[in-house]
C-alpha cells in the first residue's frame, strides 16, 4: 500500500514536528575532520603500524570520539590513529591472482563473507570501463566467467586466510564499470555496472548497465553470467535487499538528468536464495522509482532541497515504464513532477530495519548546493530521513586540521556504532566515522600521491567493510587499486 500525501500529512501533524525512528544511528550532523602530524612510525614490507607524539588535533577524541590524530605514514600510503596499523592485501601490478595474472585495477566495492577454516572471503569489484582494449590491468576472461569478452570489468575473490596467506581469483568478468553492489541476505554478492552503454558502444558486444550475482563461496554457480534485468538498465550504484520483504533497493548515480532511488519488488511466490535471482524473468516484479513529500503534502522535486539535519519525506514509488531502457534512459522516461531526484546516488547498507543511502554532492545539476548527505530509508514507515549533511567544504585540501569532510561514497555500518564512510571528494581523502550524536572523525587518510609535487592528487576511497568478525575494517584505494586490511583497539564510540 503506496503512503499518500494526505497519510503523511495527517501521522506528521499527530506527532508535532514529524516522524520520531529509531536505530543504531540516530540524528548525524556535520562536523569537521581533522588531520594531525604525529611521531615516528615501524613498518612491516606491505604494512605499517602508527604512533603518536601524544599531541591531539581537532579530531573530537579530547570528547572521547574517534581514536585520535592520524599519524603520517613515512610509507607514504596510510595515515592511522596511534595503536593502528595496515597491511596490504592486494595491489595492481604487484600481487597475482591464481592463475599468474595481477590483480585487476580500479578497486571499488566490496564485502565480506565467512570462508572455510577461519578464512575471510571479500568480493571486490573493479570499475573499470571502456574499450577493453585500453585497460592496462583488466580482469581476466577467464572461461565459462565471462559476460562479454569486449568488456574488461569484474568481479575477484580473495580469501585471506588464517595464517596470513591471501589467495585471489576471477569471479566474474566481462562486465563494465562494477561499482559499488551489495551483499545479500544468503551471502552472496550483488555486483552493479555503472554505465548504460549498449552493445556496439566502447566496443561492446552486449548491453550493458545491468546487476549480476556473484557467490563468493561456489566458483560453479558463477559460471555462465546472467544479468538480472528485472532490476532494470542504468548507471546502477548500489543495492541492498530488505530480509524481510525481499525489496531491493537499488542506487542510480547519473546527471543530465540527476538519477533516481529505485525499489524492485518480487513477483507473487518468489523466494530469494543462492541462485534464485538468475531464474527471473526480464521483466519480473515490479521496478519504481521514489516520489517524496513533505509534512505539508507538497512535492519534493531534488533531495538536495534538504537543508537540515533530521528532516523527513514521506515516500511514494511510481511505476518505470521501461525497465531495459531499450530506447529512453530510464530516468528520462519521468517528467518533471513525476519522480524525485538525486546528485551521484552512491553507497547503501542495510541495517536497523531499513537502509541507509548516500548521496555523494550536489553542485551544477542540483536545487541546493551541499557535499554530500546520507540519508534513512524505513520501509515499514515509507520515509526518508535525513542522517548527515555535508556543507561545501571550502578548502579540500586543507590538512592542517580544520578541514571537513566532502564526497561521501561507500558506506557502513560499524559494530562499534555508528557509520563508516568513505570520501571521494575533492583534494584529501579520508575513511571517517560519524557517530550517533552527529560528530564525525577520522579512521584513515590516502598518502599515496599519484599526482604531482606541484599538483598533488589523492584517489577515492573504496569497498569499506568491517570483517565478519568486526575487528579488521577493510577499504580500497582505487588508483592504482590497493586492498587495506585496519587492525587496531577498536572500541564502541559514546553517542553524545
Amino acid at each position: 500500500m503506496s503512503l499518500t500525501r494526505r497519510d503523511f500529512t495527517r501521522r506528521s501533524a499527530a506527532t508535532g514536528a514529524g516522524i520520531a525512528l529509531a536505530g543504531t544511528v540516530g540524528a548525524l550532523a556535520t562536523a569537521p575532520g581533522a588531520l594531525a602530524a604525529g611521531g615516528e612510525a615501524a613498518e612491516g614490507e606491505y604494512g605499517a603500524v602508527a604512533h603518536t607524539d601524544g599531541h591531539e588535533g581537532h579530531d573530537g577524541h579530547h570528547h572521547g570520539v574517534g581514536y585520535g590524530p592520524l599519524v603520517d605514514d613515512p610509507k607514504g600510503l596510510l595515515a592511522l590513529p596511534a595503536g593502528f596499523s595496515y597491511r596490504v592485501i592486494t595491489y595492481t601490478g604487484r600481487t597475482t591472482l591464481e592463475s599468474g595474472e595481477s590483480t585487476p585495477s580500479n578497486h571499488d566495492g566490496t564485502a565480506t563473507f565467512e570462508g572455510p577454516r577461519g578464512a575471510t572471503l571479500l568480493v571486490n569489484n573493479h570499475e573499470i570501463g571502456g574499450a577493453r582494449t585500453k585497460a592496462k590491468y583488466p580482469v581476466p576472461l577467464t572461461e565459462g566467467l565471462v559476460y562479454d569478452p569486449a568488456a574488461a570489468g569484474g568481479c575477484t575473490v580473495v580469501e585471506v586466510r588464517r595464517d596470513g596467506q591471501v589467495a585471489e581469483w576471477v569471479g566474474i568478468a566481462g562486465t563494465a564499470t562494477n561499482c559499488a553492489g551489495g551483499r545479500t541476505p544468503w551471502d552472496t554478492w550483488l555486483t552493479c555496472e555503472e554505465t548504460e552503454d549498449k552493445a556496439g558502444a566502447n566496443g561492446m558486444t552486449k548491453d550493458h548497465g545491468y546487476v549480476f550475482e556473484v557467490d563468493p563461496a561456489d566458483r560453479r554457480a558463477n559460471r555462465e553470467p546472467k544479468p538480472i534485468k528485472a532490476f532494470g538498465r542504468y548507471a546502477h550504484e548500489a543495492v541492498v535487499i530488505d530480509p524481510k520483504r525481499g525489496h531491493a533497493y537499488l542506487t542510480e548515480d547519473a546527471s543530465g538528468p540527476n538519477g533516481l532511488l529505485y525499489r524492485w519488488t518480487p513477483p507473487q511466490g518468489f523466494h530469494h536464495g543462492r541462485g534464485k535471482l538468475r531464474t527471473l524473468a526480464d521483466d519480473a516484479g515490479v521496478l519504481q522509482a521514489t516520489k517524496c513529500f513533505d509534512s505539508g503534502g507538497r512535492f519534493v522535486d531534488d533531495l538536495s532541497r534538504a537543508t537540515q539535519i533530521g528532516t523527513v519525506y514521506g515516500v511514494d514509488w511510481v511505476d518505470v515504464p521501461d525497465r531495459d531502457a531499450r530506447t529512453v534512459s530510464v530516468r528520462k522516461q519521468f517528467a518533471d513532477g513525476e519522480v524525485t531526484r538525486a546528485r551521484k546516488l552512491e553507497g547503501m547498507w542495510w541495517a536497523d530495519g531499513g537502509t541507509y543511502i548516500v548521496s555523494s554532492f550536489a553542485r551544477e545539476e542540483s536545487p541546493v548546493q551541499h557535499d554530500g548527505q546520507v540519508w534513512f530509508y524505513d520501509p515499514k514507515r515509507r520515509t526518508l530521513t535525513l542522517k548527515v549533511l555535508l556543507g561545501v567544504n571550502a578548502d579540500p585540501s586543507d590538512a592542517s586540521g580544520a578541514g571537513a569532510f566532502d564526497g561521501p561514497d561507500n558506506i557502513t555500518v560499524s559494530p562499534y556504532g555508528g557509520l563508516v564512510i568513505a570520501e571521494d571528494g575533492n583534494g584529501i581523502q579520508h575513511l571517517f566515522g560519524a557517530t550517533d550524536s552527529g560528530r564525525t572523525y577520522p579512521i584513515a587518510r590516502n598518502e599515496l600521491n599519484i599526482g604531482t609535487e606541484q599538483e598533488p592528487e589523492y584517489s577515492e576511497f573504496t569497498g569499506v567493510t568491517f570483517s565478519p568478525d568486526g575487528r579488521t575494517l577493510y577499504a580500497n584505494i582505487q588508483t592504482p587499486g590497493i586492498m587495506l586490511a585496519i587492525t587496531g583497539p577498536w572500541k564502541r564510540q559514546r553517542s553524545n
